[in-house]
């Protein structure tokens, strides 16, 4: 059996599915983008500042999954352009400790959801 995952603290999904799945003691999150759950706007002011609103909707869904990044095993992110990687790492590498990291790929697309420049997902483990 499944358990779906749901916050107020991140965004509601904008399709059909849902925050996050925990099954057993893994955890599938879905790719969270730059939407402020608050006031339902999207964050783009620059790329930095984008990548922590993603990173900050992960993490209430981990929370919300009674887990932390110290529990995320893997991440894939999605970026518009491969020149954004060093601004994005940035951001990214501040909320993990780098000796324990996850396993991660990072992909360059056309496009993503709202045309937005980053969206990331991770499965994480108790």
């Amino acid at each position: 059996m499944k358990t779906i995952i749901t916050t107020s603290n991140a965004p509601a999904p904008i399709g059909p599915y849902n925050q996050a799945i925990l099954k057993g003691n893994m955890l599938y999150t879905s790719g969270q983008i730059a939407i402020d759950p608050k006031t339902g706007n999207l964050v783009t002011d620059d790329i930095k500042t984008e990548t922590k609103q993603v990173m900050e909707n992960l993490k209430a869904i981990l929370t919300e999954a009674k887990m932390t990044f110290e529990n995320v095993l893997k991440t894939t992110i999605f970026i518009s352009d491969m020149h954004n990687f060093a601004a994005i790492n940035e951001v990214y590498s501040g909320y993990f400790n780098e000796a324990t990291a996850p396993a991660r790929e990072t992909v360059e697309v056309a496009n993503l959801p709202k045309f937005v420049n980053v969206e990331i997902s991770v499965i994480a483990s108790f």
